[in-house]
């Protein structure tokens, strides 16, 4: 029994190898992945200050708050920090 387990372990690399070296031969092209400092970032992730979601900037609400911008993940947290603001 234990002979039978070892051959089927020996047939079944075997088989790996023979198919694994064969996808060389069929001329597979390996597309080439572009170094991370040649590709270009679209948008930037910002985090709301109220739910502490990250967002995409581009998609972001904005508000103007003492001379900065800040980013929300939605109109609801925008009102919130408002809100919030008002009562301190």
């Amino acid at each position: 029994m234990l002979r039978f387990v070892i051959l089927a372990i020996l047939g079944f690399i075997a088989y790996r190898l023979l198919v694994g070296g064969l996808k060389g031969w069929r001329g597979v092209e390996k597309k080439a992945v572009p170094p991370i400092s040649d590709t270009k970032v679209s948008d930037v992730l910002v985090e709301d200050p109220v739910c502490h979601t990250l967002v995409p900037r581009q998609q972001a609400i904005r508000l103007q708050h003492k001379g900065e911008i800040i980013y929300f993940c939605s109109e609801k947290c925008c009102n919130i920090f408002i809100q919030q603001g008002d009562e301190k």
